[in-house]
């Protein structure tokens, strides 16, 4: 009889807390300097290439700040939502026959599901500083946490669609 395997430790969790710890400090840290040492609040949108711009925007809601949340109650149960669905991906993170392409990307969304959490409830919505455009569209402003989130979905879709080898 094979031995169950563990919700909370595997062979990948070293690299996965590694890159999650990674994640949560590289996102936090850049949202402390955008906000507190370049000041881009009161900046207003700051032009750096022809089509990536710098402006201050906090979403309230998530994902192109769908189900906004202005109330503080409402700040902390996506917060809430954003940990336990950090413990899922954990679990499942270490349940799974997991290969190091889906560590990384199950790790890659946690960290940044944790640091788009802190900010809520540090400043009452999630700190987007990033804004992509072309020939007059503009994309959703986003944060080194939501490039994670994306990245990581993105190894989810190439592991299962094409798959990789431990």
């Amino acid at each position: 009889m094979a031995k169950p395997r563990s919700l909370v430790w595997s062979r990948w969790a070293p690299l996965a807390l590694t890159i999650v710890v990674a994640t949560v400090a590289i996102d936090q840290v850049s949202k402390w300097w955008m906000l507190s040492v370049y000041d881009i609040a009161s900046k207003g949108r700051v032009e750096v290439l022809p089509f990536l711009d710098l402006v201050f925007v906090k979403n309230i809601g998530i994902s192109y700040s769908l189900f906004n949340q202005e109330s503080v109650l409402g700040q902390y149960l996506l917060a809430a939502f954003a940990f336990v669905a950090s413990l899922a991906l954990w679990a499942w993170l270490n349940r799974s026959s997991a290969n190091r392409l889906m560590a990384v990307s199950l790790a890659l969304i946690i960290g940044g599901a944790i640091g788009n959490a802190i900010d809520r409830l540090r400043i009452g919505g999630v700190a987007d500083f990033f804004s992509l455009h072309a020939y007059g569209y503009y994309w959703y402003v986003f944060n080194i946490a939501d490039v994670a989130i994306v990245a990581g979905v993105a190894g989810l879709l190439y592991e299962s669609l094409l798959g990789e080898s431990q």
